[in-house]
């Protein structure tokens, strides 16, 4: 097959076609989406308004709803455009642009994820030091940190994958360009850019992954060690509900780039794909900050406030 040159358009063929059961799905995947957007917007907007959440912690999770925001944005206008106007490609330049964003919000996640366990066990194991050991000088260079390294790997990934020559047939069967699949398509040897791919997945997934178990780990032995049932019980709560969105996003991350070549599988890697494009982002506003006390007192007293402002210019028209 002859090269084509690189101001030919990639295809993309989509998650859903146009049957009634794929239309219900690709309403419920937008519904998720919006879902998504409202909530992390929320979590950010309460963050920012309410002195209260002025801490690491919650600096931390503003960070993971501003990236789960961004994610969503980078992925789905596209791929709900392609759907109703069954327009399917993307330029070259708009796929590296989205291998781009998704790498760098994806990898920028793994170790946003990994400062906010370490965030819980200093909380947990070492409170008396916490004022130290989370600054605010240290909380800002692990966010720093966190966008930097997704950023350098989006931007290496990006660029290596878009030196490559492509072959005429250029349909992915996916709904949005990733560098897996983008590099099938590739004429040349493309051996020696899926070694590094899989050492930098190692370095963006399996390092992350095992410092949130880590200190996790550390957590449930200082919890085991508490007398209080209720305490234990709630502390046993919050690391599951935490470990259940680690390990839903790192799994799903992990199957699709660092599985062996031989068992992939385009329907495979779809499905796997909206677990931490739509379903995860939906997910984590529900469980690090909605289920959270403080962020829920907020979210009431803004509320309450809303509600002030909406009653003042009805009761100044009565007295008029």
């Amino acid at each position: 097959m002859g090269n084509w040159n690189t101001t030919s358009d990639f295809i993309l063929l989509g998650l859903f076609n146009h049957t009634g059961a794929h239309l219900f799905l690709f309403v419920m995947v937008l519904m998720m989406a919006f879902t998504s957007l409202v909530g992390n917007a929320l979590i950010l907007v309460l963050i920012l308004l309410d002195p209260q959440l002025h801490r690491p912690m919650y600096f931390l999770l503003s960070q993971l709803s501003l990236m789960d925001l961004l994610l969503v944005c980078t992925i789905v206008p596209k791929m709900a455009a392609d759907y109703l106007t069954d327009r399917k490609s993307i330029s070259p330049a708009g796929c590296g642009l989205q291998i781009f964003f998704f790498l760098s919000l994806g990898g920028g996640e793994c170790f946003l994820l990994a400062a906010m366990s370490y965030d819980r066990y200093v909380a947990v194991c070492h409170p008396l030091r916490y004022s130290v050991l989370m600054s605010r000088q240290s909380c800002l260079r692990m966010i720093l940190g966190s966008w930097f390294l997704g950023a350098a790997d989006g931007l290496m990934q990006a660029a290596a994958t878009l030196s490559f020559s492509f072959c005429s047939a250029r349909e992915m069967d996916h709904f949005f360009c990733e560098a897996p699949t983008l590099v099938r398509l590739a004429c040349a040897d493309t051996s020696a850019f899926e070694y590094v791919m899989y050492i930098c997945c190692v370095l963006m997934l399996l390092v992350p992954l095992s410092l949130i178990l880590t200190s996790y780990g550390l957590i449930l032995a200082a919890v085991l060690q508490m007398r209080s049932n209720e305490a234990r019980k709630k502390a046993f709560a919050t690391c599951s509900s935490h470990l259940s969105v680690v390990g839903l996003f790192f799994g799903a991350a992990i199957f699709t780039y660092m599985r062996p070549k031989s068992y992939r599988s385009a329907n495979h890697d779809k499905v796997v794909s909206v677990y931490y494009t739509v379903f995860t982002p939906v997910l984590n506003p529900l469980i690090y900050s909605l289920r959270n006390s403080e962020v829920k007192g907020a979210l009431r007293k803004c509320m309450d406030q809303c509600a002030a402002l909406s009653i003042c210019p009805k009761v100044r028209s009565c007295k008029k």
